[in-house]
């Protein structure tokens, strides 16, 4: 038998598959083809399950997964924010609130007020689950432009220091990857990719 509960799942399905015509800033590695949003969602879940293990803290890989899976998904109704955008605040939003709420409110009451709280702590960073989390979602860019001779970097006029101060949320999840990612953005200094 059909249950208005399932019925409201299949709804939320068909709904979030809107995610894979948001186009991301960001290209895939050495492409010159957009990332959508679904792929880079997929990207950090797999991105999570391969590095757990550098984490500083211990965390509950399902729930990071399950945050670097819903995190972008208000962007059907708000968009997708460029982060180094100078007019538009990358951070949570009004907006932001307002689509989850919608989107996620297509759910069974149960599982919509699971998928808020998370996507909430998502954006808060506090918990180890969302630093970590948060880590995927910076470095995942980080090695696309540095993959695509400075990318956006170059494409946007971006300069090192806001790269650098918008990629060291990395530290909070990782300080291992953050080393990683540092050297990253130093080494496209010198290869002249990215502009100090």
């Amino acid at each position: 038998m059909v249950t208005e509960k399932l019925l409201k799942q299949i709804d939320f399905i068909k709904e979030i598959d809107k995610i894979k015509y948001i186009q991301r800033r960001t290209k895939l590695f050495n492409s010159d083809r957009q990332e959508n949003d679904a792929e880079h969602s997929w990207h950090l879940a797999m991105m999570a399950i391969v590095l757990s293990e550098h984490s500083d803290y211990e965390i509950d890989l399902l729930k990071v997964i399950k945050m670097v899976l819903i995190h972008d998904i208000v962007e059907i109704d708000a968009g997708d924010t460029f982060i180094y955008d100078q007019n538009k605040n990358h951070e949570n939003t009004e907006e932001e609130l307002k689509a989850a709420q919608r989107i996620f409110g297509i759910l069974p009451k149960e599982q919509a007020e699971d998928f808020i709280k998370i996507w909430i702590e998502f954006e808060e960073g506090i918990s180890n689950e969302a630093k970590f989390a948060r880590s995927m979602d910076r470095l995942e860019p980080l090695l696309q432009n540095t993959s695509n001779d400075g990318g956006t970097w170059k494409e946007f006029g971006v300069k090192y220091q806001t790269v650098y101060d918008k990629k060291k949320v990395i530290k909070n999840g990782s300080k291992k990857l953050w080393k990683f990612a540092e050297n990253l953005i130093n080494d496209s200094v010198q290869k002249g990719i990215l502009k100090k």
